[in-house]
């Protein structure tokens, strides 16, 4: 199994979102992270002095799918999370050594369906 994690923008999230649904992934998580990068944060003016917050918000997705799946997952997320300017995010492919499912205990690829 892999677990994909996904910084992306969020104007591509839907777009992403409906295309892993569309490859069959219908669980995975999300939450809304900040970070720093060559982009720099977004200014921010405040009694007409301009700031540089230096947070830039982005969406974390963490998706665990099975070894024949994961090139179609990072294909999905490549191209509806493109925009081709600076900032579109990261994807970390990483291997997962273990999976349960709390509520039967199953294991493994069972345990993702």
């Amino acid at each position: 199994m892999k677990k994909i994690e996904a910084i992306i923008r969020f104007s591509t999230f839907e777009d992403v979102k409906e295309a892993l649904e569309g490859i069959g992934v219908n669980f995975f998580t999300y939450v809304q992270v900040y970070g720093h990068g060559k982009q720099k944060g977004d200014t921010v003016t405040y009694r007409g002095a301009i700031y540089d917050s230096g947070d830039i918000p982005r969406m974390l997705l963490e998706i665990v799918v099975p070894d024949a799946k994961s090139q179609d997952v990072v294909d999905a997320i490549l191209e509806h999370g493109q925009t081709d300017t600076i900032g579109d995010g990261k994807i970390i492919v990483s291997h997962v050594e273990k999976f349960y499912r709390i509520r039967t205990g199953e294991e493994g690829d069972s345990a993702l369906d």
